[in-house]
């Protein structure tokens, strides 16, 4: 009986959260955080939680296809603590494969009746069982229309315009195997910090802390994290600064930059200082960085960061990147990791799919060249700047670019060094690319222009 009510405090609060997020627009990791961190759940409903929350957030246009074709209202005209119930018990239908159906089903009528939908309960129940019945043979009980746009938005639970805008730049075969790799649950890789410790040591740490721990290839000093890891503060060597998380992607965009010792950095979008610590570890926290942000509380976490890990060469500037005058040839390389869309970390964050526009990105766009011809005047002659984003989305990324060479001749790309360690990564356009399902890792976009 304990079991029973524990798992159905589990789903309960997943609801809740799930509840919050539609009516206050919350963010979803910081709704399941703050909840979570009020609770008294067990290590293990609080991992069903979150993989409710995440996966349900993540598949929702999926799931509400199956209530418009399940039910006799469609999910949108559905109570909306129906509605979220409802994606409670097809998700576990769905897609996971260690709870019985019998569970799914019973757990969420229990949620309808603890939740005042008692006279609605029945349409749960036999939605969910008629679920159950289209699953037999093998038979898929999601309908696709046959337009390939369509089917894949449906299928991998995607608004329509991503869809489309992947198709025209990548085709149908590259997209769905993006769709896929976006709706699994994210690794969590670590940069290990080379002035603190070193990645054998640390790797034997973990191990025997009892975390499955894998190294990555030609990055030198990255760590991937899998399985159940527990809460990052209280692993080994995180609150002595010897690493901090941060995907390999994000780590390519310091080495692409190639920063020496002794030099002026200047960080125009600093926060929270992933790369900003990365540049300076890679420098041997010896020169200066100029670490910049318009927003106080976000620039904090820089100086925590660089606190945790003990560098002392990051000097934080409060102000708008866009306007900034006193860094006018300054720099010897100057990092342009502009806001974006953040299409390339979609598995980690499942709601940017719902909460980007096309709107929304005309705006970005506008912004990122505005910072990019900024920061362009930062540079001092022959010196460099790396642009980068965390997105898939041309307008982002290429045509930014190619917008900024046309009116900028003094400026060209400079291609990276034949030899680098990364230059498998490096498209014939000589800039980079990061594809998600071919590297395993988020996607990102960088170029390395060099000031003539």
């Amino acid at each position: 009986m304990r079991n029973k009510l524990s798992t159905s405090n589990a789903r309960q609060l997943a609801l809740k959260i799930l509840l919050k997020i539609d009516r206050k627009n919350s963010y979803t990791d910081v709704a399941l955080n703050r909840a979570l961190n009020q609770s008294n759940l067990s290590s293990s409903d609080r991992s069903l939680c979150t993989e409710l929350v995440y996966g349900i957030i993540r598949h929702q246009r999926t799931l509400d296809s199956l209530i418009d074709q399940l039910g006799k209202k469609k999910a949108q005209q559905q109570p909306p603590n129906l509605r979220r119930i409802l994606h409670i018990g097809l998700y576990q239908l769905r897609y996971l494969d260690h709870i019985p159906p019998s569970a799914a089903v019973n757990t969420s009528v229990d949620l309808a009746k603890d939740n005042k939908l008692q006279r609605l309960s029945g349409v749960v129940n036999g939605i969910l069982r008629q679920y159950i019945r289209s699953t037999q043979g093998n038979h898929d009980p999601l309908i696709l229309p046959n337009d390939t746009l369509k089917k894949l938005a449906i299928q991998y639970s995607f608004p329509d315009w991503i869809i489309e805008t992947w198709l025209q730049k990548w085709g149908e075969e590259t997209t769905e195997k993006m769709c896929h790799w976006f709706n699994q649950s994210p690794n969590i890789d670590i940069r290990v910090n080379p002035l603190k410790t070193n990645l054998e040591t640390l790797q034997t740490q973990l191990t025997s802390a009892g975390v499955n721990v894998t190294p990555l290839g030609r990055f030198p000093c990255a760590l991937r994290l899998k399985g159940k890891i527990g809460t990052i503060p209280t692993l080994p060597g995180f609150s002595q600064g010897h690493w901090t998380v941060q995907d390999t992607s994000a780590q390519l965009v310091s080495y692409f930059l190639d920063p020496q010792p002794g030099e002026t950095i200047i960080d125009a979008c600093a926060a929270p200082g992933g790369k900003t610590t990365h540049i300076a570890e890679l420098m041997g926290d010896q020169g200066t960085i100029f670490a910049c942000d318009r927003t106080p509380s976000r620039l904090k976490k820089v100086q925590e960061n660089a606190q945790r890990l003990e560098l002392n060469c990051i000097e934080t500037v409060v102000g708008d990147s866009r306007y900034l005058q006193q860094f006018i040839n300054k720099g010897d390389r100057v990092l342009v990791d502009v806001p974006c869309s953040g299409l390339g970390t979609l598995h980690r964050h499942p709601d940017i799919r719902w909460r980007q526009t096309p709107e929304n990105i005309r705006e970005l766009t506008s912004l990122q060249l505005e910072i990019l011809n900024q920061a362009a005047q930062w540079v001092k002659p022959q010196g460099t700047l790396v642009y980068s984003t965390c997105t898939l989305n041309p307008p982002e990324n290429q045509e930014i670019i190619q917008t900024f060479l046309s009116t900028h001749s003094h400026w060209k790309i400079e291609p990276p060094n034949p030899h680098w360690a990364f230059s498998p990564f490096v498209t014939s356009s000589q800039w980079i690319q990061m594809l998600p399902h071919k590297q395993d890792s988020d996607g990102f976009f960088m170029v390395k222009l060099k000031k003539g």
